[in-house]
């Protein structure tokens, strides 16, 4: 064979060989990912260290390396503070070489994340923040939310209620992005299904005594009081509207977002009744039972959906870098959102151009005491909501990534 043809054939292998092998490039010679969670404070429970686990079964489910480079995670506690999220991921950034970010919570802190990603060309992946800005005007190509969203907590537990006659609302809100966010997102949907907002007061981050706001709500006219807040913050004003026994008194409490955790947190002798909309519930299937078996074993709690969804979300990001051969952002979210996600936590997922990964969820229900069999035994599925229904469209969105 000549050496013209030696080259040729040279170069159709090349051109041939499966990019991976071909072209494969690892920044520092490590996939270094990032973990920012809350550790210890009111969201701690639903995401925290529990998705620093999920995170950490990822990893060593995917075999501790990638493209034959090992795969280091780091983790902090930014105790739901913007400033200290954003100067720790600054820093893992630009001195520690991480390659991308994952957070469990936080609205206002994810926002602040999405901006820095979007900055420095990072892949920010939102398991836990809930505000539907991040897919609409505060959007990224390099930002993914990935388990759920404002939009689609009104659109399931909104429209059940308002389904069921409870027409006229009074909220009690979180005085932050996410709190605004998701009493403006259940608001749309009253709104378009003929109900009425009577009144709204909105609390502090982690509010202890909730008594005053409580008997604002009762006094109203509402039938239904929304609570728009999450973690400790839903255990103790649903507590104590227990106590002052506003179910008792005719009032629906509609708990916008709730975990498995504030149910255990707060007893099925408190929580019975109550319907909320999840992304996950560790009981659904045999897939899912088997996954949290594992997860209880390390983790001696059953997960959430923030730390399924973190599981999940880290197994996606490291299939997409092996099949492109880098941890380059741009090829590696054009293969994550180019790729389905079908695992135990979505089966047909998709990431849209927003960011926004489409999959199914469910309405649920908290059992009564005489109905559960076990410690977490806590819920019951109603129905499935499919993605398509769930998610707010693009078209009726405000990213500037979407054409119109």
């Amino acid at each position: 064979m000549t050496n013209r043809a030696l080259g040729c054939a040279a170069m159709a292998l090349a051109f041939t060989a499966p990019f991976g092998i071909a072209t494969a490039q690892v920044s520092d010679d490590v996939v270094k990912i990032g973990v920012l969670v809350d550790m210890s404070g009111v969201y701690s429970a639903n995401g925290g260290p529990g998705a620093v686990m999920g995170v950490r079964m990822a990893i060593e489910d995917f075999g501790g390396k990638v493209l034959g480079k090992p795969i280091e995670m780091v983790s902090a506690d930014y105790q739901n503070k913007v400033d200290i999220a954003s100067a720790r991921a600054r820093e893992w950034y630009d001195a520690d070489k991480v390659d991308m970010i994952i957070e469990s919570t936080d609205s206002a802190s994810a926002i602040a994340l999405q901006n820095l990603g979007r900055d420095k060309k990072k892949i920010s992946i939102f398991a836990g923040s809930a505000t539907s800005a991040l897919t609409n005007k505060e959007c990224s190509p390099y930002g993914i939310h990935y388990v759920y969203d404002t939009y689609a907590l009104a659109t399931g537990t909104g429209r059940a209620i308002m389904e069921e006659g409870g027409k006229e609302w009074y909220f009690l809100t979180a005085d932050y992005a996410f709190g605004h966010s998701l009493e403006r997102d259940t608001v749309n949907v009253i709104n378009e299904m003929g109900g009425k907002v009577v009144g709204s007061v909105r609390h502090p981050l982690s509010t202890q005594d909730f008594s005053s706001f409580l008997l604002q709500a009762a006094g109203s006219s509402a039938k239904v009081i929304g609570f728009a807040n999450a973690g400790r913050d839903t255990q103790n004003s649903v507590r104590q509207a227990a106590e002052f026994g506003l179910a008792k008194s005719g009032k629906t409490l509609a708990t916008l977002l709730i975990f498995d955790t504030d149910l255990k947190g707060m007893g099925l002798e408190v929580s019975q009744g109550l319907q909320f909309t999840t992304g996950f519930y560790w009981d659904r299937t045999e897939e899912t039972r088997a996954w949290a078996k594992r997860f209880y074993e390390r983790q001696k709690a059953m997960p959430t959906m923030i730390q399924a969804g973190a599981y999940s979300a880290i197994m996606h990001y490291l299939k997409a870098v092996e099949a492109t051969g880098t941890d380059a952002s741009e090829p590696v979210i054009r293969k994550m959102k180019d790729t389905p996600i079908n695992d135990f936590f979505a089966q047909g997922g998709k990431i849209r151009e927003d960011g926004r990964m489409v999959h199914d969820m469910y309405l649920a229900e908290a059992k009564k005491p005489s109905e559960s069999k076990g410690e977490w035994d806590l819920l019951k599925i109603k129905r499935t909501i499919p993605g398509d229904l769930a998610f707010q469209p693009m078209s009726a969105g405000s990213c500037p990534l979407v054409k119109k």
